[in-house]
């Protein structure tokens, strides 16, 4: 009985502080919370007494302070931040690990060398910085690697390489290191190759043909080609008759793979590196001056891993000999799958009630999060192991304090626009058997549903679709009824849609734009604190290994350019 009094005075505490947070929200700009949120002073609004001060009188000088505050108020509103609201704000921000580059005392900024121009082709602004950064770091911790332990790395192996950026400029001058790229797609790594021809790092491969033969069977006849090699050029023998054939002597040096780059095609699907090993041993030896591939010492890097890559590059260090460190930088943590608990989803009445579906929404993943033992045995009111849904996974990927006020309007409106969408479809009976979205809403068992159907994708549109709610509306309908899999209810549900009613709707919900606004705000801040919990599970998992003599994590780049910045590094022993 204590306990229920206890609770239920606890509960009326939290709606009287969330009724002060409303209060409070509803008098100030979006822009203006943004910023209470990540980068205003909290000073300003409360403080601690000094060592050497006493309680009564920090408590006459906080009056003092509070009482300028009321008669100047913040943000030329009279309404000041409640004070739970502050202490929220500031222990999220405690518990939000820091993503600023920070020098040791003394130590000058220095600035990595540029890309060439070759070197950069097809990387944007952002991912200059990135590569540029990340790419001296590596380096640099090589060669620290080599000075403090027995071996020298060898290769970089770059797990879900792309279109290699990362491995393109540890492989051109001024560095000049092996890199074996690993990627899973055909395409990015065709795409990868040609850059490679643009930064001078491979040979273009040079095909002779018959124009008039080749021109006849491409306009022609369709048949495949097969190609073979005649003193070091590639002659297509389909499109070569033997009296008009002609193959140009070229020197075998021009023609000869010198590339540092060796691109691997692969699924990873856990940290077992053996036949990647294998694959790195049986390569050709590309400079007397380097370390035989015989006994390699690889270090596995990333820029950007998605999802449990990472963690399957962290376990590698730990499953082969070989591997003798790791320098990680992950993402896309929306896409981490979870260790402790089946999968999670947002609206699992809108998922499609397959056997398939089922036994996978209901397995656990170990290789899932959290990676180590403290993480996944740590006690807490709510049971064993610490846990985080899809929701807020997908939240920590959110860069809270790199929003602008324009950036904010923007992608607000588009959450509103996709938001009210979604109700006028529920409730024009898009959903087979579901004129209600508040019965939806209260539904989680998919076995309850007769037809889910699938998932509502629109992506983008037009910039023109979003200059109002009715063209949003129009374009998004046309879009959909592109896809084969909703042309019918589309047109079902949407074909007598008026403008009039579009704007009914737009009239009825615009002031719960900004409460849309606010506690997408309140949740992508909050999340900080996610992304933080999930880079120290994985610093912790490497601290929990024997195999493992330092570990730690640090920024890589900067977080206006980059806001994933945090890298992961482990050195074997």
């Amino acid at each position: 009985m204590v306990e229920d009094k206890t609770w239920d005075k606890e509960r009326r505490r939290g709606r009287g502080n969330m009724l002060e947070w409303r209060v409070f929200f509803a008098l100030h700009d979006v822009s203006d919370i943004i910023d209470l949120l990540t980068r205003e002073d909290l000073d300003l609004f409360s403080r601690e007494p000094k060592d050497d001060e006493e309680e009564g009188d920090a408590r006459e000088e906080i009056s003092r302070s509070e009482s300028r505050e009321n008669r100047r108020g913040w943000r030329g509103n009279s309404a000041l931040p409640p004070p739970r609201l502050v202490e929220y704000i500031r222990l999220i921000r405690i518990h939000s690990l820091k993503r600023e580059v920070e020098l040791p005392d003394g130590c000058p900024r220095v600035t990595p060398p540029p890309l060439a121009r070759h070197v950069a082709v097809g990387m944007k602004p952002k991912k200059i910085h990135e590569v540029e950064h990340l790419a001296r770091y590596v380096t640099d911790l090589s060669v620290d690697i080599s000075s403090k332990t027995p071996y020298s790395i060898s290769h970089f192996v770059d797990f879900g390489s792309g279109q290699n950026y990362l491995g393109r400029a540890l492989a051109s001058p001024p560095y000049g290191r092996q890199v074996v790229a690993i990627e899973s797609k055909s395409l990015n790594i065709d795409g990868a190759r040609g850059m490679d021809v643009t930064a001078k790092l491979m040979k273009k491969k040079v095909v002779i043909r018959n124009k008039k033969e080749y021109r006849k069977e491409v306009h022609g006849v369709n048949n495949v080609e097969k190609a073979s090699w005649v003193n070091g050029n590639q002659v297509c023998n389909d499109s070569l008759s033997r009296s008009e054939s002609k193959v140009l002597k070229c020197d075998d040096k021009e023609t000869k793979n010198e590339s540092n780059i060796q691109y691997i095609q692969t699924i990873i699907q856990n940290g077992d590196l053996s036949r990647i090993v294998d694959r790195v041993k049986s390569m050709p030896q590309q400079s007397q001056s380097q370390q035989s591939n015989t006994n390699p010492h690889l270090m596995v890097i990333s820029l950007h891993s998605c999802g449990n890559l990472l963690h399957h590059g962290l376990r590698s260090l730990i499953l082969n000999p070989a591997v003798k460190a790791v320098a990680m930088v992950g993402c896309c943590y929306n896409l981490v799958t979870e260790r402790l608990s089946p999968t999670t989803y947002k609206l699992p009445s809108l998922r499609p009630c397959t056997p398939r579906l089922e036994q996978t929404s209901s397995a656990c993943d170990p290789h899932g999060f959290p990676m180590s033992e403290r993480f996944a045995h740590y006690q807490h009111a709510h049971g064993p192991g610490i846990r985080f849904n899809i929701t807020a996974r997908m939240m920590a990927v959110q860069a809270p304090g790199n929003w602008t006020e324009t950036d904010c309007e923007s992608f607000f409106t588009r959450h509103f626009y996709r938001a009210l969408l979604q109700k006028i479809l529920v409730d024009r009976g898009f959903f087979e058997g579901d004129k209600n979205s508040n019965d939806i809403m209260r539904r989680h068992d998919p076995q309850k549903l007769s037809r889910a159907g699938h998932p509502i994708v629109i992506g983008s549109l037009r910039k023109a679709c979003y200059a109002s709610f009715q063209s949003y509306v129009r374009g998004a309908v046309a879009k959909l009824k592109e896809a084969p899999l909703h042309r019918e209810q589309v047109t079902r549900c949407m074909a007598d849609v008026s403008n009039e009613e579009i704007m009914r709707y737009e009239d009825a919900y615009r002031e719960r734009k900004k409460d849309l606004s606010v506690v997408w705000s309140l949740m992508a801040f909050s999340a900080t604190v996610v992304e933080s919990a999930i880079v120290v599970d994985r610093w912790q998992y490497l601290r929990e290994q024997q195999e493992v003599r330092d570990c730690w994590v640090e920024t890589a780049f900067e977080y206006k350019q980059s806001p994933r910045n945090l890298v992961v590094v482990g050195i074997k022993r």
